[in-house]
């Protein structure tokens, strides 16, 4: 039997992230959608999934979603068979990148979600020339319907992540590392840099996508998931 494949949606996003890709490997294996959710700690979220997840099983992670992955994969290297990390980042949060989170949360927990999400968070979401409306309006409906203390525990998380980048040497199984070629949030510049320190990684940049590949560029991300899934 195929190994299961945990997905773990990124931050203020669910398993409608992943849709297309539910659509493409679900025949094939189960699919399990871990939401980052149940803690203020990366370590904590990596915990919670260990605790969810099968003994052993293919883990994908995107943005907050390969930030969590990460650590499960330095938790746990003998139950993941493979990772790959999408539009993410390796390393801890600047301190003035810190500062903006703290302004964001208190918007938020004061009834601000949507205009947080519609003005500060999506803009910097999908590359240009992206099918932006109904996107954009997925992406809403998917931070609306998790609330506004999904949104404080979330970035919190992300706001006291630890660095993964020497961590990343010591991952030893099939890795994918996958990037939006206009990712603004995490640029190609992050990926090549895990690319370079994970032994064998496979590096795949899609043109076309910016944050979110899995919904701009599905059948590019699905062809570079089935690759590696193969590997």
């Amino acid at each position: 039997m195929l190994d299961p494949l945990v997905l773990i949606p990124g931050a203020m996003c669910d398993g409608r992230l992943f849709s297309p890709q539910i659509a493409e490997f679900s025949a094939e294996r189960p699919v399990m959608i871990v939401p980052p959710i149940g803690a203020a700690k990366i370590s904590d979220l990596a915990l919670r999934l260990l605790d969810f997840a099968p003994p052993a099983f293919a883990l994908a992670g995107l943005s907050m979603g390969g930030i969590v992955a990460m650590e499960v994969i330095r938790q746990a290297p003998d139950r993941v068979r493979r990772v790959a990390l999408m539009d993410t980042n390796p390393f801890p949060e600047p301190a003035e990148k810190a500062a903006l989170r703290d302004a964001q949360i208190e918007n938020v927990v004061n009834g601000g979600l949507r205009k947080v999400m519609r003005e500060e968070i999506m803009p910097n979401y999908l590359a240009d020339g992206s099918a932006k409306g109904p996107l954009l309006n997925l992406c809403l409906a998917m931070a609306e319907d998790l609330g506004p203390e999904v949104f404080a525990e979330q970035f919190r998380a992300v706001q006291s992540r630890p660095d993964q980048s020497a961590s990343l040497r010591g991952i030893a199984v099939p890795t994918l590392v996958l990037c939006g070629q206009e990712d603004r949030l995490c640029p190609v510049d992050r990926h090549e840099f895990m690319h370079d320190a994970i032994p064998g990684s496979m590096l795949i940049i899609v043109p076309g996508a910016g944050h979110l590949p899995t919904l701009e560029q599905p059948a590019r991300t699905n062809e570079a998931l089935g690759e590696w899934l193969r590997a």
